[in-house]
């Protein structure tokens, strides 16, 4: 988890003080040892310790619970140590362990590995050790013990919570991107295989006889199918979640051209002299949700409807706005399409705007024709440092 390497990080420089402080107040009061050198052997161990456990809560792999198991017993038995070498007269005015704060770090890294719980076990056999050391249970290590515990509890539970949001967000970025992913499908399922079967539906029931029989079927499949598109839920461990393939190409093309191709005899295109280059795959997406507006005219105005594309290629971004002189749309009609699971608008268009990081305004007015005007900042990370 990413939250533990700083935590770990932190603990390893807290070890390293620690144990210079425990050196120095050592070499203080070595003289007033009864075994000065046992002492000294125990600041040993405790040096060449606190080394290995700096490169070791480096590597994921390596800090697991035998370390952590040896790391607590150290500190419990330099705890101890401390009733046989130093002087009993010491020990019983309750002079400082040979560890002193050390014996604290096994049980923060006992916290930040298993959470409020672990810490709290920790923190609990480190105390019994000091009770053991003193001989008694007394005013100071009672207090040293109640603030080693409330430490190893609170760190050990924001460290639980870190590990939770953490989870979180990691569901909710797979989630994003399978839905990301489901509505490219449903943009690429509507530009084709809806359309085929809503033309087969068309057609069969102006053929009539089995004709209509097959346009009724098709009709049928094309409902069941904008229903799946639109209100499928998303399988996180079943979807395959491939990127986008936005900024992929570093190339790019330029959008007149593009934009020329659905040129036709009912259909204007006007643009600016000078090429419009955007990268690929974004120069796409924003051709092809002004031909999906294209599809909704020659859907909905009628066969006898124009329609007029131009391309501006402003400072700031880039404006693509599909006009045509239809009858409009009747209020109320986009939000009844969304309802029944159409997707022209709602993916084809502002979907498909919305993933190069622009947006969509659709103006209608009834009997006055329809507008569709795709914007393109150029401060977009689909623009930016992309090719």
């Amino acid at each position: 988890m990413s939250v533990e390497q700083p935590l770990w990080r932190a603990l390893a420089v807290f070890r390293l003080l620690a144990l210079g402080y425990a050196i120095m107040q050592y070499m203080s009061a070595a003289d007033e040892y009864r075994y000065p050198f046992g002492g000294w052997a125990v600041m040993g161990v405790l040096t060449v310790w606190t080394l290995l456990t700096m490169y070791a809560f480096e590597r994921p792999e390596l800090r697991g619970w035998p370390v952590l198991s040896v790391d607590l017993a150290l500190a419990v038995l330099s705890v101890l140590a401390t009733r046989w070498l130093d002087d009993p007269a010491r020990v019983a005015e309750g002079s400082l362990t040979l560890p002193t704060v050390w014996s604290s770090a096994p049980v923060l890294a006992w916290a930040i590995k298993g959470g409020w719980l672990t810490g709290a076990i920790a923190a609990l056999v480190t105390g019994t050790a000091n009770i053991v050391e003193r001989g008694e249970i007394a005013q100071s290590n009672l207090h040293n013990i109640v603030l080693m515990m409330l430490a190893a509890t609170a760190i050990g539970y924001v460290v639980e919570l870190a590990r939770s949001s953490e989870r979180a967000l990691a569901r909710a970025l797979q989630l994003e991107a399978a839905t990301r992913e489901r509505e490219r499908l449903a943009r690429d399922i509507h530009d084709s295989v809806l359309q085929v079967l809503a033309l087969v539906q068309r057609r069969g029931a102006e053929i009539g006889g089995e004709a209509a029989e097959l346009g009724q079927l098709a009709g049928e499949q094309e409902v069941a199918l904008r229903q799946l598109v639109s209100d499928a839920p998303v399988d996180l461990e079943a979807a395959d979640l491939p990127g986008s393939g936005i900024g992929e190409d570093p190339a790019r093309q330029d959008v007149r051209a593009l934009l020329g191709r659905l040129a036709g005899a009912r259909v204007s295109v006007a643009s600016p002299g000078t090429p419009v280059l955007l990268p690929t795959p974004v120069a796409r997406e924003l051709v092809a949700a002004a031909s999906a507006a294209l599809d909704n005219v020659w859907r909905h105005a009628g066969e006898g409807a124009r329609a007029w594309i131009l391309l501006e290629d402003e400072p700031d971004e880039i404006i693509v706005s599909v006009r045509d002189d239809g009858p409009g749309i009747e209020p109320g009609r986009l939000e009844e399409a969304r309802a029944a699971g159409r997707l022209g608008v709602s993916q084809s268009i502002e979907g498909r705007l919305r993933d190069v990081g622009g947006t969509a305004l659709l103006t209608s007015i009834p009997g006055q024709g329809t507008e569709v005007e795709l914007r393109l900042p150029r401060q977009t990370p689909a623009l930016n440092g992309r090719g």
